[in-house]
């Protein structure tokens, strides 16, 4: 299973520094005074532009407050999976296998330093409260309905908002996909869904735009600069196509599983 154009074992250190400049300067616009001013205007406008239609539009209400539910993350994350095992659509069959095990070792990287990111930011005092717990006349969804959020964890506040760790692996997902895309279209189907499931977090409250498009950006750009643009993700992933190989056998015997591009043997 070599597929030597997929993963490069070598640095690119044009794109590895344009993807830690890009995160150091959203992180430093986001800190200078000016910078922070804009993002809390804006930020505003963006939720009372999208919360507000919650208490008076009642399918508004219902749409988002599924949306908001965490086992509706389960099902964007199967959705995002199926397209990146989706065979001959971004990748190639045979290279179905590597990308998403190629995928898998940068997203446990994004965990890595979304954890790091995480401490420093308690550290530096960078932390706030969503808006939905911030700005008066917010309306939050939980009160709505007082028993999806003790039965399905209904997410519409956070004490600890930024960044956005949900939108992170959203975006890592998109801009992985986006790297090897071959057609404008697969671009535009990968965006719109990235900024779709991002919403709903943005429509509860739970998070302020500047978590998603200011913290979710920078630690995306900061995993797909160390994950891609390094030896990490080629090494990584010929340590788990090794590793997973007999499982892999073991599912090429089962029917239907065994004709997914990602369990077949690649010819």
């Amino acid at each position: 299973m070599n597929n030597p154009g997929l993963f490069q074992a070598k640095w690119n250190l044009r794109r590895w520094a344009l993807c830690n400049l890009l995160a150091i300067g959203l992180l430093c616009f986001w800190l200078w005074p000016t910078g922070q001013m804009l993002c809390v205007i804006f930020d505003e406008w963006l939720f009372h532009l999208l919360n507000d239609p919650l208490a008076s539009d009642s399918t508004w209400l219902h749409i988002w407050a599924v949306a908001s539910l965490r086992p509706f993350d389960a099902v964007v994350g199967v959705i995002l999976l199926m397209l990146l095992i989706r065979g001959d659509w971004v990748f190639r069959a045979v290279q179905v296998r590597q990308a998403v095990l190629g995928f898998v070792g940068i997203l446990l990287l994004l965990l890595f330093i979304r954890m790091l990111f995480s401490k420093l930011a308690a550290q530096m005092g960078w932390q706030h409260s969503s808006p939905s717990m911030t700005l008066s006349g917010a309306v939050q969804m939980s009160d709505y309905f007082p028993g999806l959020e003790k039965t399905w964890e209904l997410k519409d506040r956070s004490s600890q908002s930024f960044p956005g760790d949900h939108a992170s692996v959203l975006l890592i997902w998109s801009m992985f996909m986006t790297v090897f895309a071959r057609r404008i279209g697969q671009v535009l189907v990968i965006w719109a869904l990235a900024l779709l499931f991002m919403m709903p977090r943005l429509v509860a409250g739970a998070h302020w735009g500047q978590d998603d498009y200011i913290g979710g950006v920078l630690l995306a750009l900061l995993a797909l600069g160390w994950g891609y643009y390094t030896p990490f993700a080629a090494k990584v992933t010929d340590v788990l196509l090794r590793a997973t190989a007999p499982v892999f056998g073991v599912f090429q015997r089962v029917p239907l599983i065994g004709r997914l591009s990602v369990v077949r043997a690649p010819q």
